[in-house]
């Protein structure tokens, strides 16, 4: 039978794995240093600098508790261009492990270069293709669940859609409720840890003829629309929601 003593020394214990998995932790000084200097480095090209303001790298990936010296998978980076590998491939070169999942590649089938419970994070980056590619949505967040370590974190940030409109299966417009992505991490075993409004924009009114695509960067369908073209560009990018969910 177990002691008092004993038992004050499980609590314990069982309160310091609860504040290491649910505290927010900071980065050190060096490393968000460091990813200050790579977002706004000469090495990434000057309209991919330009958009820092939209996408708030350093914010974002600090809130993603990224630091050098992880395994940080990035599903669906975009090539060697890709706006946010530019940043982390660099960032975790020396002491990290950067791992580009590609649309080439068999996910969310399991793919060699990503071991189970290998990850420390997986990263998503307005990837709406979760919606609209012919796998069902699900086995995509039930295949980054098994990348992650317990305890790993898999951020996402996404274009976020008009909860008053329900969710379309195809995401013909480019939008995702956030209560969806909730709904599809949560089947998967993932718990919310946080939510930010980093990458929030209010004047987003997510009503266009081309869906988000009328926004910057794309601006489809305003070349020959003058007051479109300047109702958008006032506007910026969409609106987004950055979600940060733990494997428990």
């Amino acid at each position: 039978m177990p002691t008092f003593r004993h038992t004050l020394v499980l609590l314990s214990a069982s309160l310091i794995f609860t504040s290491n998995v649910c505290a927010s932790a900071e980065l050190s000084s060096t490393d968000a240093e460091r990813l200050s200097v790579l977002a706004n480095s000469e090495n990434r090209s000057e309209k991919a600098r330009a958009r820092n303001k939209y996408r708030n790298p350093v914010k974002t990936l600090s809130f993603f508790e990224v630091a050098s010296d992880q395994t940080v998978v990035e599903i669906w980076p975009g090539g060697q261009g890709g706006w946010y590998r530019s940043i982390l491939e660099p960032y975790l070169a020396e002491n990290g492990l950067y791992i580009p999942v590609r649309s080439k590649d068999a996910f969310p089938y399991p793919i060699d270069k990503v071991a189970d419970n290998s990850a420390d994070r997986v990263l998503v980056f307005r990837a709406h293709g979760f919606m609209i590619y012919d796998k069902p949505a699900q086995d995509y967040f039930d295949s980054i669940y098994k990348m992650l370590k317990p305890g790993g974190v898999f951020g996402i940030v996404d274009h976020r859609g008009d909860e008053s409109i329900p969710q379309d299966p195809e995401g013909k417009n480019g939008y995702v409720n956030q209560s969806h992505v909730l709904k599809l991490a949560k089947n998967s075993g993932f718990e919310l840890l946080e939510s930010a409004e980093i990458n929030a924009n209010a004047k987003d009114t997510k009503d266009y003829p081309n869906g988000l695509y009328s926004l910057p960067p794309s601006l489809k369908g305003s070349s020959f629309n003058k007051a479109l073209r300047e109702k958008v560009l006032e506007i910026g990018e969409s609106d987004r929601m950055t979600l940060k969910f733990i494997k428990p």
